[in-house]
């Protein structure tokens, strides 16, 4: 298993959490992890983006530059990112707030509308779950165990209320059709 990740959106999103939910996640199953966050001064409402490895054997730099998947939840993020990812890798859109189509066609593209499905399901705020959720099905990063192990452990003791919607978010995204 090796998985080099790219989530990129606007601050606030939830893009550092998700990458931290992935990163966890993996190192709770044994295997190697980085996480790299990265943000603009303005934080909520300017670019961050986040570069995550999971990896069976030991990671030489947490640095994505060349990401087997990217998770895209802005317009921004995918016109910067999409001729990063490698050949046969994976970008997968919030198509709910991105309405360009990915140009190329040596990769695989799931547009999975997560704000609204978020909005619709009472869970507005987590379209980062809901694209957990779909990044998981996709990846099996790790194991199911695992993964619900790192989503508890990544929330914070003082939002420990947000479990059961976090979960259920993650639940949508993974029971979604493309």
């Amino acid at each position: 298993m090796n998985m080099n990740l790219l989530l990129a959106g606007f601050g606030g999103q939830g893009i550092l959490f998700t990458g931290k939910v992935v990163a966890y996640s993996g190192m709770l199953d044994g295997d190697e992890v980085s996480w790299l966050p990265s943000y603009g001064p303005e934080m909520r409402g300017g670019t961050a983006n986040c570069s995550v490895c999971v990896s069976d054997s030991p990671i030489g730099s947490p640095l994505v530059t060349a990401p087997d998947v990217l998770i895209a939840m802005n317009l921004p993020s995918l016109q910067k990112f999409e001729n990063a990812v490698v050949p046969g890798g994976l970008i997968i859109v919030d198509s709910s707030i991105v309405d360009e189509k990915v140009k190329r066609k040596d990769i695989r593209t799931i547009y999975l509308p997560a704000t609204r499905l978020a909005a619709d399901n009472g869970l507005k705020g987590m379209a980062n779950m809901v694209m957990t959720g779909r990044l998981y099905k996709e990846t099996k990063f790790c194991s199911e165990e695992k993964f619900i192990e790192g989503v508890t452990k990544s929330i914070p003791a003082k939002k420990a209320d947000l479990l059961e919607k976090n979960m259920a978010a993650i639940k949508i995204g993974m029971e979604s059709g493309e």
